[in-house]
């Protein structure tokens, strides 16, 4: 069902139409461009301007969020008349509306009569490319979400109702070239989301090429992003493309999006709106054909409030917003992941693996707070030390220091640390050598098989939960009164407290 928007503001989003989200709805924002005058003698030519002509664009019709106009066959809107140029002009979707450019033509661009060079377009604008007379319609494509029936697409597996609503959603905006931005915490899967949509994209054939703006250097970042020519900086001795280039004709991830310099993003937004790119140090310019899609941990609307990301930006990116559920928030999964990754690592280790069933209650009662990728790496961990038998047990999927443990709260045979409490209060443990445990609370433990930015987010997650039970149990449960201790805003201390399950 379509609807007519009263204005050119692109509001696309993901809302829930009934009380306890009974249905949900994707907001597509769309125009479509009427010929109400060809100007010319022509129109039976294939391509030429016939009155009439409806162009829809936009996101859910394959379209991007840059929509070129002219003679060439390249373009969205193919207008085969002598008064058009080869590219005419182009609109542009942004955070305030759709804005109309023109690229430097033969004959200008006129809207509404007035000739410009780039200006906003309005509900009923008529646009003028050479002779022909372009009605600018924007509307509002309401397209309901219905969970997919499917519990995996591509490498990705769940039957959680949540997880079934994004298999839909993606279902029905990957074959598009929708700009899309993935939140989540770390570890919850937004990198294979990224690889799903692309793989049920037009591009699939085409190149995905992957960017961590949080593990660039901040003088590398540039050039990651839009290459150098040789001789542009200390060390460049030679030409290397960027990240642009390399994704040409394919999708471009752009992954911990949150991490990039508040210096660095009115260049993103230029490219991402006019994609062409010039590389540092040189001059000359190179369109690009990309779908790009973005992913952070952090929570981008509130840094955007908060002066640390800007507005304009998040809008170019956010024009199919999905958060990725943390595992604690879709456990019902569990079997079935574990289940996946079993099958997964016991053919790489030659031969099929079970847990047993100690092993497997104390996966489905720990939290989880690296998420899947430290579910994924506990197991890799059990089916590596188990030998000579098929069934992994407790004390294999555990590490020194593993919060892991038998229900019940007894250790497995590799474990003996124990977990931090719950109230900050220091834990100490007596060890071999009367050394103290590395997991208490006085010290940070880690897990030789997560990641740095594993273990790191995972110590920011303890510190979160360890935090707010400590600042609620001084505020005697009153929120408002924690939030003005802690110098935080109340909504957003709300939600945290929410995120880590923990009652005023």
């Amino acid at each position: 069902m379509s609807e007519e928007s009263n204005d050119s503001e692109p509001q696309t989003h993901v809302s829930v139409d009934e009380p306890g989200g009974a249905r949900r709805t994707l907001n597509l924002s769309q125009c479509k461009l009427v010929v109400v005058s060809s100007g010319s003698k022509s129109s039976g030519a294939a391509g030429s301007a016939q009155r009439g002509r409806e162009y829809v664009l936009g996101p859910g019709h394959g379209g991007g969020d840059v929509i070129r106009i002219g003679k060439a066959d390249t373009n969205d809107v193919v207008l085969n008349e002598e008064t058009v140029s080869r590219v005419h002009c182009e609109i542009i979707r942004d955070g305030k509306g759709y804005l109309l450019r023109d690229l430097h033509s033969t004959n200008g661009t006129f809207l509404d009569g007035a000739e410009i060079r780039e200006a906003y377009l309005r509900a009923g604008s008529v646009i003028t490319v050479g002779t022909v007379q372009l009605k600018f319609q924007p509307f509002e494509e309401r397209i309901e979400i219905l969970p997919s029936e499917k519990e995996r697409i591509g490498e990705m597996v769940g039957r959680s109702l949540r997880v079934r609503e994004i298999f839909g959603l993606i279902e029905r905006i990957g074959p598009t070239d929708a700009t899309v931005l993935i939140e989540g915490e770390t570890g919850t899967g937004k990198d294979l989301l990224a690889r799903t949509i692309h793989g049920l994209s037009r591009r699939r054939n085409g190149p995905f090429v992957v960017v961590d703006c949080g593990a660039v250097a901040p003088n590398l970042i540039e050039s990651e992003l839009f290459g150098h020519e040789k001789g542009a900086f200390t060390g460049a001795a030679t030409m290397r493309q960027g990240a642009f280039e390399l994704a040409n004709g394919g999708t471009l991830f752009l992954d911990e999006l949150g991490e990039l310099s508040l210096e660095l993003q009115p260049k993103l937004l230029r490219v991402l709106e006019q994609r062409e790119i010039r590389r540092v140090g040189g001059n000359k310019t190179i369109k690009v054909d990309i779908r790009v899609i973005a992913a952070t941990k952090q929570e981008l609307l509130r840094e955007v409030k908060r002066g640390r990301f800007r507005e304009d930006l998040y809008f170019r990116l956010s024009v199919v917003p999905i958060r990725m559920p943390s595992l604690r928030e879709r456990k019902e999964d569990l079997p079935l992941l574990i289940d996946a990754f079993l099958k997964s690592l016991g053919e790489r280790a030659g031969g099929t693996r079970t847990l047993d069933e100690q092993a497997m209650q104390a996966l489905l009662a720990h939290d989880w707070p690296g998420n899947i990728r430290e579910l994924r790496n506990v197991l890799e961990r059990g089916v590596s030390l188990t030998h000579g038998s098929s069934v992994v047990r407790l004390g294999a999927l555990q590490s020194a220091g593993s919060p892991l443990s038998a229900p019940g709260g007894a250790t497995g045979a590799a474990g003996g640390a124990a977990e931090p409490s719950d109230d900050g209060d220091e834990v100490v443990e007596t060890v071999a050598g009367g050394a103290t445990s590395p997991n208490s609370s006085s010290e940070l433990s880690f897990d030789a098989a997560l990641s740095y930015r594993g273990n790191k987010e995972r110590w920011e997650n303890e510190f979160e939960r360890r935090y707010l039970t400590w600042l609620m149990q001084r505020a005697q449960g009153n929120i408002s009164r924690a939030a003005r201790e802690a110098d935080m805003d109340r909504k957003y201390l709300h939600k945290l407290l929410k995120k880590h399950a923990i009652v005023p």
